[in-house]
C-alpha cells in the first residue's frame, strides 16, 4: 500500500481490543482492498502493533490522510498523534493452527501453548480466534497441558522478586459476593511480620473485586517501583494486578471468557497460578467456597479442582495451602465495594457491628497464611492471628498500608436507597449468591462505588411478612429504577415454614 497516514487518536474505549479505524475514502487504499475486522499491521516511530480494522463512513470522524486508533491501541502503540504511519494486511498468526488443533482434540505441546500465548499477548488474536481457543481448551485440557498454559501465561509479563524465600498470598476463587476477606488477612499477616504482596483483579462479572473494595481506601493503580516500596515499608500491599503488567495475556483471556461464562478448571488453575507465580508467590492458602450457587458446587467437584491445583503448584514449587469454605450464602453484610470495605473495616477495629461470620472467616484463612512461618509452631496460627486483630495492630498496619498507598477520600454509600421485604412469614432456608451478585451490579456496582446491598437476614434467620431482607443502595435513578424491580421480581431468597439449622 502507499501512504504514510497520519495517527488519530479516537476516543473510543474498545475494552482490552486493539481497533484501528480507516476511513472509506481513505487516501492509501481502496474500500475493496480491505475488509473491514481483518487485522492490520501498523507501523511507525520504530514501533508495530496490529490491530483489528474497522471501516468508518463519516466523513467528519477521519480525514482521507488520517488512521484512528482506539483508546487501548493508542496507549500500546505510544506514539504521538500526527505520527507517520504505514499500514498491510496483517499474516494470520502461525499458532491458529494449533488452535485449531485444539479444536479436534488434540493435546498441545508446550511449545504450541508457548506460540498461542505469545501471540495473544501480542495481540495478534482477534477475540472470535481467543475465544474459540477458550471453548476448545474448555472442553479438555490435560494436567500436563494446564501446568504448560501456567508457565506461558506468567512468562509474557513482569516477574516480581522479593528478599527471603517465604514470600505469602491467599486467593479466593470467587463466587460468593461479600467474601471480602484479603482485605483482613493481608495486614493480619504484614503484622506479623511474613511479606504478603497482595495483587488483586477488579471485578470482572462480579459487583466488587478486592481491587474495587481496596479503592474505596486507598490507590491500587500503583506501578512495580511503587508497589516494590510499599512492599519494603510495610510488608504488605493491596494493589490492582493489572497494572503492574502479571500475566497479561492471563488479562486478553479472561476478558473474552467472562462474558461467555467459562469457569472450566483448568483455564481457572492457569489464571490463578500464572498471576502468583509472575508475583514471586512461593506460599499461597486458597480458598474454595462450595455451595449451590457457588462457582463450586459440591465437594466431589472442589476435590477434583484441589487435585489438579496441587499437581501444578508442586510442578512449580510453590507450596500450597487449600481451605474447603461454605459458600451457601454471601459473607458479611455489605455487597459492592463501599460496602465491602466498610464490613473490613468494621473487622479491623473489632467494632461490635462488625460481621461475625466475615470475622471468623478472615481469621481462618490468616491462621493457614501465619502457618507457613517456620517459626510459628503448628496449630497456633489461629491464636497468633486473633491476637494481632484484637489488639489493634492488623488495624495500624492496614492504616499504614493505606497511608503507602495513597489515601483516598471515601466516596460513601449510595443515596437511593430501598429495603426489599419478605412476601410472607418464614425462615430463610437459601439464598442465591449469584441472583444476589446480579442485583449488586444492576444497583451500579462495581462502577458506583457507593452502590450495592446491604443484607439484614441470613439463612437461618426467622423473618415476618413485611420485614426487611435486605437494602438496595444506588447512585443513578435508572440503576435504581432497574434493580428495584429485578429484586421485586426475584428477591434471590427462599423461605420455609421450618426451622432451618444454618
Amino acid at each position: 500500500m502507499t501512504g504514510p497516514l497520519r495517527l488519530r487518536r479516537v476516543p473510543i474505549d474498545t475494552n482490552r481490543e486493539v481497533v484501528a479505524y480507516l476511513p472509506r475514502r481513505s487516501a492509501v487504499c481502496r474500500p475493496e482492498d480491505l475488509q473491514a475486522l481483518a487485522k492490520l499491521e501498523l507501523s511507525g516511530g520504530g514501533k508495530h502493533i496490529l490491530a483489528t480494522l474497522n471501516i468508518i463512513d463519516r466523513s467528519d470522524i477521519l480525514a482521507p490522510d488520517e488512521i484512528g486508533v482506539s483508546r487501548q491501541a493508542y496507549e500500546l502503540f505510544g506514539l504521538p498523534e500526527g505520527t507517520a504511519i504505514e499500514i498491510e494486511q496483517a499474516k494470520p498468526p502461525e499458532s491458529l493452527d494449533a488452535v485449531h488443533a485444539k479444536i479436534y482434540g488434540a493435546e498441545l505441546s508446550e511449545t504450541a501453548i508457548a506460540e498461542i500465548i505469545r501471540d495473544v499477548a501480542a495481540m495478534r488474536y482477534s477475540r472470535m480466534e481467543i475465544a474459540a481457543f477458550l471453548v476448545a481448551s474448555a472442553t479438555f485440557l490435560s494436567a500436563a497441558e494446564v501446568l504448560n498454559l501456567t508457565l506461558a501465561m506468567s512468562a509474557t509479563g513482569s516477574r516480581l522478586q522479593w528478599p527471603g524465600d517465604v514470600v505469602v498470598d491467599k486467593h479466593c476463587i470467587g463466587g460468593v459476593p461479600g467474601n471480602r476477606t484479603s482485605m483482613i488477612v493481608v495486614p493480619i499477616v504484614a503484622a506479623h511480620g511474613l511479606t504478603i504482596p497482595k495483587t488483586s483483579s477488579r471485578a470482572i462479572t462480579s459487583p466488587a473485586g478486592t481491587a474495587d473494595a481496596m479503592e474505596v481506601l486507598a490507590r491500587v493503580d500503583l506501578g512495580i517501583e511503587e508497589m516494590r516500596a510499599v512492599v519494603a515499608a510495610e510488608g504488605g500491599c493491596l494493589v490492582w494486578g493489572g497494572h503492574v503488567n502479571l500475566s497479561p495475556a492471563d488479562d486478553i483471556l479472561i476478558s473474552v471468557e467472562r462474558p461467555l461464562n467459562l469457569d472450566a478448571p483448568g483455564l481457572l488453575v492457569a489464571s490463578i497460578l500464572s498471576k502468583k507465580l509472575s508475583a514471586g508467590v512461593t506460599r499461597l492458602v486458597l480458598d474454595l467456597p462450595i455451595g449451590p450457587s457457588a462457582k463450586i458446587r459440591d465437594h466431589a467437584s472442589a476435590l477434583r479442582l484441589r487435585q489438579l491445583f496441587d499437581y501444578v503448584a508442586g510442578q512449580l514449587g510453590m507450596s500450597l495451602e487449600i481451605v474447603l469454605t461454605d459458600g451457601s450464602q454471601p459473607v458479611g453484610r455489605g455487597i459492592g465495594p463501599a460496602l465491602e470495605a466498610r464490613d473490613a473495616m468494621q473487622v479491623l477495629s473489632c467494632n461490635p457491628q462488625a460481621p461475625a461470620d466475615l470475622r471468623e472467616r478472615a481469621l481462618a484463612i490468616a491462621a493457614s497464611v501465619l502457618e507457613f512461618d517456620p517459626l510459628l509452631r503448628g496449630g497456633a496460627g489461629f491464636a497468633r492471628a486473633t491476637e494481632l486483630l484484637n489488639s489493634g495492630m492488623a488495624l495500624r498496619k492496614m492504616e499504614r498500608i493505606v497511608e503507602a498507598q495513597g489515601r483516598r477520600q471515601d466516596p460513601g454509600i449510595g443515596s437511593m436507597k430501598r429495603d426489599v421485604l419478605a412476601e410472607r412469614d418464614g425462615t430463610i432456608s437459601a439464598i442465591d449468591c449469584y441472583r444476589l451478585a446480579r442485583l449488586a451490579r444492576a444497583a451500579g456496582a462495581p462502577a458506583d462505588k457507593g452502590a450495592g446491598i446491604d443484607l439484614f437476614k441470613k439463612i437461618g434467620d426467622r423473618v415476618e411478612r413485611g420485614e426487611p431482607l435486605y437494602r438496595i443502595y444506588a447512585c443513578l435513578e435508572s440503576s435504581f429504577r432497574i434493580v428495584y424491580e429485578a429484586a421485586s421480581a426475584d428477591t434471590g431468597y427462599r423461605l420455609s415454614d421450618a426451622q432451618v439449622v444454618s
